[in-house]
């Protein structure tokens, strides 16, 4: 009976993916004195050149495909045959019934020389289907990247902390996981790839048949690793679940909006401190004390300086901490991943999100009982996390698809990721003025009510948090080439800035900030 394997029909798009498809962080873990550079710019020109190949494979297959049915030319073997180079992850392939004849009678099985196997059958999951597993992924890993980033910022914005940027943890511990994703080897090698192993004992069997000398041999089990992990990154890409934590779990922990509200914030005078920002229970009252703008200034460059160099500092360290513990870290394992995560999250994830939009028409924490509607007022949760994730999936999926659509326009210049940081920015400047405003007839409600500021401060850390991302954009500063990378992050953070300069600033130098009217 023929065996049958699945792999997953992934789009092309995805390969425009820069936290997925990016170089390796750590580039030399050996630590040689020569070494092999490769940039993000000359990964996606290869990605463009295996993509053109692939098409000119599938062409050559459906031409050779409609010949053979038609009963001519079918003997062709140029026509049929697979191109000279695959572009495809390889798969495990039973042997043909020529490949066993073939074979000496030493070199085959006792099942080989006594009945003829069938060859396995290599089908695909649908496009539709990998699709659907991916986005589902996406949407769970948001809910959790959301729920970590607010329960991070919570964590460490106490009274006395030594840092006062509530999201700066987050988009730390977000690198760091996208960089230990980035080197790690290890969580998808179980029936995913080859091994190590499995490569260095066929290279020391060809060393030993061949009689190289030690120094040759050495050469040859370099190359041959360094092919290793180039193969076994390229698989990476193609898995859902892979996709769901680099693009859903660490885009969404972290957050660039955010990031770039923290440093307009910084030179207004306006970050919260842990003497002036408002605690559960509590309204701020508070008042930052004043400065000139020298130190707003300085102020200003802290922010800046501290989050991209802690995050690409996190960043690197996540890649030695995943080459430090891999001989420990345990394998996702094939049949685990294909045939009950990448189902049971499609249940999971949808359902999740469905319970969180359930949990903003009735929050849990509303007081119940006839006489509970006139303490309404004391309802926090929605504020602080289930309108966050209500949003967030929107944000994760919209940055997702447009960085498919638009990564690959320009190779020196990630156009998706700058897009949706910069849309994400100006979204969440807009709704911080509407929550620090008074708003309507009456002047002295500021930001609408208490729903309206829940409302806005859900699409703030939801819809924007997870639109935007850190760890995607610090992946791609690590890999391109120098001068791109300067110009593209003095872009990113230069642009964002200065529509946040016009939005938040018309209000702040005009008006001034009102308290909003819930906790933030």
């Amino acid at each position: 009976m023929a065996s049958k394997e699945e792999y997953y029909d992934i789009p092309n798009d995805y390969a425009n993916l820069d936290e997925v498809t990016g170089p390796s962080p750590d580039e030399n873990p050996d630590e040689r004195r020569i070494y092999r550079h490769e940039s993000l710019e000359d990964k996606r020109n290869d990605a463009h050149s295996e993509k053109r190949e692939h098409d000119d494979f599938e062409q050559r297959q459906t031409r050779a495909s409609r010949t053979q049915g038609e009963g001519e030319d079918a003997n062709l073997s140029e026509i049929a045959a697979p191109p000279p180079v695959s572009h495809d992850v390889d798969l495990p392939r039973a042997r043909s019934h020529a490949d066993v004849e073939s074979l000496p009678p030493s070199s085959q099985t006792s099942d080989e020389q006594g009945t003829k196997i069938r060859p396995a059958r290599q089908e695909r999951v649908s496009k539709f289907a990998t699709q659907l597993f991916t986005v589902s992924y996406l949407v769970f890993f948001s809910i959790l990247g959301t729920l970590a980033r607010l329960g991070l910022q919570a964590l460490t914005f106490y009274p006395g902390a030594p840092v006062q940027e509530g999201v700066l943890w987050a988009n730390f511990a977000g690198s760091l996981f996208m960089g230990f994703l980035s080197e790690d080897r290890k969580l998808f090698s179980e029936g995913w790839a080859p091994t190590d192993n499995d490569e260095g004992q066929g290279e020391k069997t060809k060393r030993s048949d061949e009689g190289h000398n030690g120094s040759k041999g050495k050469e040859v089990s370099e190359a041959d690793r360094v092919a290793a992990k180039k193969k076994h990154s390229a698989l990476k890409k193609t898995i859902p679940l892979y996709i769901g934590l680099a693009t859903g779990f660490c885009g969404s922990l972290t957050s660039f909006s955010s990031f770039t509200r923290d440093v307009f914030l910084a030179l207004s005078n306006d970050l919260p401190t842990t003497a002036t920002h408002s605690y559960p229970g509590s309204v701020s009252t508070g008042i930052a004390p004043s400065r000139n703008g020298g130190y707003s200034f300085m102020a200003f460059i802290a922010v800046i300086l501290l989050t991209v160099c802690l995050c690409l500092g996190a960043l690197q360290f996540g890649a030695h901490l995943a080459i430090a513990v891999e001989a420990v870290t345990p394998a996702v394992r094939y049949k685990l991943g294909r045939k009950i995560l990448d189902r049971g999250v499609v249940v999971i994830a949808w359902g999740t999100w469905l319970g969180a939009i359930f949990m903003s028409i009735w929050p849990p924490d509303r007081p119940g009982g006839p006489n509970g509607q006139s303490s309404w007022s004391l309802e926090t949760w929605r504020g602080e996390a289930i309108f966050a994730l209500v949003f967030a999936p929107l944000g994760c999926l919209l940055r997702f698809y447009a960085s498919t659509h638009l990564n690959g326009r320009i190779a020196s210049f990630p156009l998706g990721t700058f897009t949706v940081n910069i849309l994400g920015t100006i979204i969440l400047g807009m709704c911080y003025d509407l929550q620090h405003a008074p708003l309507g007839s009456a002047r002295h409600i500021i930001g609408g009510g208490r729903i309206g500021c829940q409302v806005l401060q859900g699409v703030m850390d939801g819809f924007c948090g997870c639109l935007t991302t850190v760890s995607t954009w610090i992946v791609e500063l690590k890999g391109l080439r120098k001068r791109h990378a300067y110009i593209y992050g003095v872009m990113s953070v230069g642009v964002a800035l200065a529509f946040l300069v016009v939005i938040m600033g018309s209000l702040r130098w005009t008006i001034g900030f009102s308290n909003p009217a819930c906790v933030t």
